[in-house]
């Protein structure tokens, strides 16, 4: 009897008592897991995405919390939807963001634009407004992104509840492009989808034939 036979750990099979199997997800998850609930929920994705999805998902269950479908198809979405390696112009290298009741919000980061390693800080009205202004001012000599749309929402219930950001921007040309980052941290998640959204905006720009300023 091979120890992948579920009936060497199960007496009795779920359907017997009326259930079903189901995949729990958590940091013990692997990829064949991944790949098979995203298949069972509708989501296709490639082995290096679903290498992606799973770190994510570990990364949570780390923190103690169980990961629902609602979180998983949230997750995957936003891994599924970036923008390719050989279209990317932007990636975060290091964020360090700086906040308190008697403390001006700052955030710094060290982004990777075209290659090359890029530096900002700038302060804001709150930790999430600090991000995304250092974000613009970063990649102002390479395009100007204006923010106009900012949308938050918890995916389940709890302080440590996933969250997701969809941001919409404008680039020079009036073009408006979507995006959205996914994390239990709202900091992390409004620059995930930030950073989506330069690169998706930068890439309609190459595909047109125009270029960043690099």
């Amino acid at each position: 009897m091979l120890l992948g036979s579920a009936s060497t750990y199960e007496a009795l099979t779920p359907e017997m008592v009326g259930n079903t199997r189901r995949i729990v997800l958590g940091k013990h998850t692997g990829a064949h897991a991944i790949s098979a609930k995203l298949e069972e929920i509708g989501i296709t994705a490639g082995e290096a995405q679903i290498s992606e999805i799973s770190q994510r998902v570990k990364k949570i269950g780390d923190m103690g919390k169980k990961i629902t479908d609602a979180d998983l198809t949230a997750i995957a979405e936003a891994v599924v939807g970036k923008v390719s390696g050989a279209e990317r112009t932007l990636e975060l290298n290091n964020l360090t963001v700086v906040t308190g009741d008697r403390t001006v919000p700052t955030a710094s980061l060290v982004l990777i634009v075209d290659g090359k390693e890029v530096a900002g800080s700038s302060i804001g009205d709150g930790p999430v407004d600090a991000a995304i202004r250092t974000i613009k001012e970063v990649v102002k000599d390479f395009g100007r992104i204006e923010l106009k749309e900012y949308r938050l929402e918890a995916i389940t219930g709890g302080s440590d509840a996933v969250a997701e950001v969809t941001v919409k921007v404008e680039d020079e040309q009036g073009n408006l492009t979507t995006a959205r980052g996914v994390s239990t941290d709202i900091v992390m998640a409004s620059v995930e989808a930030m950073i989506e959204a330069v690169n998706r905006a930068f890439a309609k720009k190459k595909a047109k034939g125009g270029k960043t300023n690099a």
